[in-house]
């Protein structure tokens, strides 16, 4: 009596749970007999995968977090301080600039609001000592271009021609008086600066091709040329501009002022990389700069040569960065969009894709961590900061590549967040000395023979 009983219970417990309805339209189109049969006779794996495919026993899925720093070198590297300056950075490129820095790159125009809110972050000139600036190490500024990168090349960018290239002229190469007259109020962002090194025709060739002249008349020179690809030119209110000397034919750096007469600047168009940067090209037709605004400890290319050496290091963070924003871009992207009913960051060959980013970019870490460190430690060469320029560049390209392949189509759609960084990856690759020119500087230090033409 009582197995009758239990039957009975069971039997009434699986009636509540059934849908009539739906057996009913399920006995149109299956024996369903012969499917209890089927499944009864079903050991407990082969039960157990076919419940897998019919969705039964699923639970929610805990994706780890993306992290592109997957040795955790930040972690290991920063002081409590550093980690938390680097977080409020991180949190401020989020909130103000990610929302709105796909519009702006599509217009090809700089978001001036921005500039009052970078200068809230005390990050300007972040190495120097003195002059209002916070004196923090070279890994601490790298790991901040990084992070500026990791969201958009092209601020990062303006921010390296502010802070490094303008800013470290007038702090390696001004006398006293001009880093009291200037660093204070480019550190907040007050004047905003831009560097002019490369010309039309002159580019790798720079050391001894400048075709921008100079010359002393009294206690003024008269320069004349052109220089070409000048980021922030067509609204900085001074310009560092390098000139060879006609009367000893060394390169000379001099302060020019937005308003001089004899200087025009002409906006760049129709870039495919650094969209947000605006680049000019300059031309000066004797343009008059007085003697005390000749940066007046630059007297040959070797001056110029130590703001390159200290600000390449820089592009090779921002090549980090770059690959960073790119990799966990697509990471993201991998885990949400699904065909074939799942996930794509399951398939095989996609995790293969994401693991050689992975790869490519933890490396390019480790190497800059490494070469920020030398730099602090005041044993930094040319030829450690070319090694990185190189390395890095060439690695992000086969990030973002990867970035955009994993992404199919959608990979080349501005909301996605991957097709900036492909683009932007090409101007990191040129700027800051080519791939060759570097690649010699690297070759020359290690054979002992210069192969430069």
């Amino acid at each position: 009596m009582a197995n009758i009983f239990t039957s009975l219970k069971g039997a009434y417990s699986l009636f509540k749970h059934l849908d009539f309805d739906k057996l009913e339209a399920l006995s149109k189109k299956v024996d369903i007999p012969k499917m209890v049969e089927t499944i009864s006779n079903l050991d407990e794996k082969q039960l157990s995968g076919m419940m897998k495919m019919a969705g039964g026993n699923r639970k929610e899925r805990e994706l780890p977090p993306i992290e592109g720093d997957f040795y955790h070198l930040g972690d290991e590297a920063l002081k409590d301080e550093e980690r938390a300056l680097q977080l409020k950075v991180r949190a401020f490129l989020e909130k103000e600039v990610k929302p709105i820095v796909n519009d702006y790159w599509n217009k090809a125009e700089f978001p001036f609001e921005i500039i009052p809110k970078l200068a809230e972050l005390n990050i300007c000139g972040l190495t120097y000592k003195g002059y209002g600036c916070p004196g923090k190490s070279n890994l601490m500024e790298g790991i901040l271009a990084m992070e500026m990168a990791r969201i958009d090349t092209s601020i990062s960018t303006f921010f390296g021609v502010q802070s490094g290239l303008a800013m470290g002229s007038i702090y390696l190469c001004g006398s006293e008086e001009q880093k009291q007259q200037w660093l204070p109020l480019m550190q907040q962002f007050k004047i905003i600066g831009a560097f002019g090194l490369t010309e039309p025709e002159v580019g790798s060739a720079a050391a001894g091709g400048l075709t921008t002249t100079c010359k002393k008349f009294g206690d003024k020179w008269v320069l004349n040329g052109q220089k070409k690809w000048i980021g922030n030119a067509t609204f900085a209110d001074i310009l560092i501009i390098w000139a060879r000397d006609i009367d000893d034919n060394e390169v000379k750096g001099f302060i020019v002022k937005k308003d001089n007469p004899g200087f025009a600047v002409e906006k760049m168009k129709d870039k495919m990389a650094l969209r947000i940067v605006q680049n000019g090209i300059i031309t000066l037709t004797n343009c008059e700069v007085f003697e005390v605004d000749r940066l007046q400890n630059a007297n040959s290319f070797k001056d110029t040569a130590k703001v390159l050496r200290m600000t390449r290091a820089g592009v090779a963070w921002q090549a980090v960065g770059c690959a960073r924003g790119a990799y966990e871009n697509a990471l993201e992207y991998t885990r949400t969009r699904k065909q074939f009913g799942k996930p794509i960051a399951s398939f095989q060959l996609i995790q293969n894709h994401l693991v050689e980013m992975l790869s490519n970019l933890t490396a390019m870490q480790t190497l800059c961590f490494r070469l920020s460190q030398l730099q602090d430690q005041g044993l930094l060469k040319d030829e450690h900061a070319s090694l990185a320029k190189v390395f890095c560049s060439l690695r992000t390209r086969d990030v973002v590549s990867k970035a955009r392949e994993v992404m199919g189509g959608n990979g080349i759609l501005l909301e996605y967040n991957v097709a900036r960084f492909v683009a932007d990856a090409e101007a990191i690759y040129s700027y800051e000395g080519t791939k060759e020119i570097n690649t010699l500087i690297v070759g020359r230090a290690i054979t002992g023979f210069s192969a430069f033409v």
